[in-house]
C-alpha cells in the first residue's frame, strides 16, 4: 500500500470519528443544551446499527433502565454485561423472526416503564429491520418476501422506508400508542438523504403524510395501506447529532491536513454503482490534483444467485477496471457501517493497477461484476477494507485522487 492508499484510509477513519455514535451522544448530553435541557435520568431505548455505541455515550448515572436493540454481533461484551442494559441481537438487513421478537420486547419494555417517567431514544440506520410489530394482516414471510424483492429490485431507502410504514404498527409514528404521553427525547445518526426523520428507521416517533404508494406488483399493493398513528401525547424534542455531511467535512480536514487539495462534491451520490463508479473516476481525471469526496448510497440490480459481495465493493470494482491503465489513480468506496453487503468488509480501495492484479491471477473482473461477486475479487486481489461494527450509520463515502 503506497502513500495515497494509507492516506484515503487515514481520510475515512477520521470521518468515521466524527460521526461515532458514543462521541456525539456523550458531546450532546454534556453540552450547555438550548432551547430546552435533556432530563437528570431517562430510561434509554437505543435502536439501530450503531446502538450500542449511543447508548455507551450517555453517563451511566443518569440512564435508569435500557433496551439496546442493534444488529448480531453489533453488541460489545461492556453493553452485554451493563445490569442496566437489556440486549436484543436482531436480524438485517431482511427482518426475521428476531426482528418481530424485538418488537415484543420493545413493547414490553415501554408497558413496564414507571408512568410518566422521561425517555431518550437513540436511532440510527438499521433500525427499520431491526424491531417490527406488524400491522393486522401482515406475517413475517410476507414481510421477508417483500423486502427482499425491494433490496433485489434497487428500490431507494426513502421508498423503502415509506411501504415499511405502511405495513408496520410502530413505524410512522405508530409508538407513540404505547408511550402513554411520557416525556420523549430523541437523538439520531442520519442515514437518509437530507437527513429527513420521518425516513431514519422508518419513522417510529414521526407522523408522516405518506406520499404516493411506490411502484410494486399488484400482489401487495391493495394491502397496503397507510397506518394512522394518533398524535403524541408528552413533551417531545429531537435532534440529529450525526450525518453524512459531518462526515465529509471531516474527511476534507483531514485530507487538507495531509496536504491535499480538496474538493467535497455537495450532490448526493445515488443510482446504480456502476453508473456512480464511472462518473467518479471521470471527475477525477478531471480534476487531477485534487482529492474529491462524494456522500450518498447507491444500488446494484443483482442477478440471480448473485455471489458475495455489496454496493461498495461493486462500485470499487467498476472503478478499478475503468481507472485501468498507465495514469496513476486511487478510489475508495465504503460504508460508514462496517458492512456491505453480506459480508465483513464495508468497502476496498483500488487503483490503476488493481486490474492487472487480478489479470496476473486469471481473474476477470467484468465476470465478477456480472455475477455481483466482487467480494471474491478483492480475496484475491487485496483492497477490502474491514473496519469491524464502526459504531455509526451515515450511508457510504467515496474518496479518490488522480494525483498527476
Amino acid at each position: 500500500m503506497n502513500n495515497h492508499q494509507e492516506n484515503l484510509l487515514a481520510i475515512f477513519h477520521a470521518a468515521l470519528s466524527s460521526v461515532e455514535g458514543k462521541t456525539v451522544v456523550s458531546n450532546e448530553l454534556e453540552a450547555d443544551n438550548d432551547p430546552y435541557p435533556y432530563p437528570a435520568e431517562f430510561h434509554v431505548i437505543a435502536i439501530g446499527k450503531a446502538a450500542d455505541s449511543m447508548y455507551q455515550g450517555v453517563p451511566h448515572d443518569r440512564i435508569k433502565s435500557a433496551l439496546v436493540i442493534s444488529k448480531h454481533g453489533h453488541i460489545s461484551t461492556a453493553v452485554e454485561q451493563d445490569t442496566k442494559a437489556r440486549c436484543v441481537e436482531s436480524d438485517h438487513p431482511v427482518p426475521r423472526e428476531n426482528s418481530i421478537k424485538a418488537g415484543e420486547v420493545l413493547l414490553d419494555f415501554l408497558r413496564e416503564l414507571p408512568e410518566g417517567e422521561p425517555c431518550l431514544f437513540l436511532i440510527s440506520g438499521g433500525a427499520s429491520a431491526l424491531v417490527e410489530v406488524l400491522n393486522e394482516g401482515w406475517d413475517l414471510s410476507q414481510l421477508q418476501e417483500l423486502t427482499d424483492y425491494l433490496l433485489a429490485n434497487a428500490y431507494p431507502i426513502d421508498q423503502i422506508n415509506s411501504i415499511r410504514r405502511r405495513l408496520s404498527a410502530i413505524k410512522g409514528g405508530g409508538l407513540w400508542r404505547y408511550l402513554n404521553g411520557r416525556p420523549v427525547n430523541c437523538l439520531m445518526i442520519s442515514d437518509v438523504p437530507e437527513d429527513d426523520p420521518e425516513v431514519i428507521g422508518s419513522g417510529l416517533l414521526f407522523l408522516v403524510d405518506e406520499k404516493e404508494l411506490p411502484d410494486l406488483p399488484e400482489r401487495w399493493k391493495d394491502k397496503l395501506n397507510k397506518i394512522k398513528a394518533p398524535m403524541w401525547g408528552g413533551d417531545f424534542n429531537w435532534k440529529i447529532i450525526a450525518s453524512l455531511e459531518i462526515a465529509k467535512e471531516a474527511a476534507a480536514v483531514k485530507a487538507k491536513s495531509l496536504g491535499y487539495s480538496c474538493k467535497v462534491v455537495p450532490d448526493f451520490l445515488e443510482n446504480e454503482a456502476s453508473e456512480a463508479a464511472i462518473n467518479c473516476v471521470d471527475t477525477l481525471k478531471k480534476e487531477v490534483g485534487i482529492l474529491v469526496i462524494w456522500g450518498g448510497e447507491t444500488t446494484v440490480n443483482l442477478p440471480s444467485n448473485p455471489g458475495m459481495g455489496g454496493r461498495n465493493q461493486h462500485l470499487a470494482l467498476t472503478a478499478a477496471k475503468y481507472m485501468a491503465g498507465e495514469n496513476e489513480c486511487y478510489l475508495l468506496a465504503a460504508g460508514t457501517d462496517g458492512t456491505d453487503g453480506l459480508t465483513d468488509a464495508t468497502g476496498a480501495i483500488v487503483d490503476n493497477q488493481t486490474i492487472e492484479k487480478g489479470l496476473l491471477k486469471n481473474l476477470d473482473a467484468a465476470d465478477y461484476l456480472n455475477r455481483a461477486d466482487s467480494h471474491s475479487y478483492f480475496k484475491q486481489t487485496e483492497g477490502l477494507i474491514t473496519t469491524g461494527a464502526s459504531g455509526t450509520n451515515v450511508m457510504d463515502l467515496v474518496i479518490g485522487i488522480c494525483p498527476n
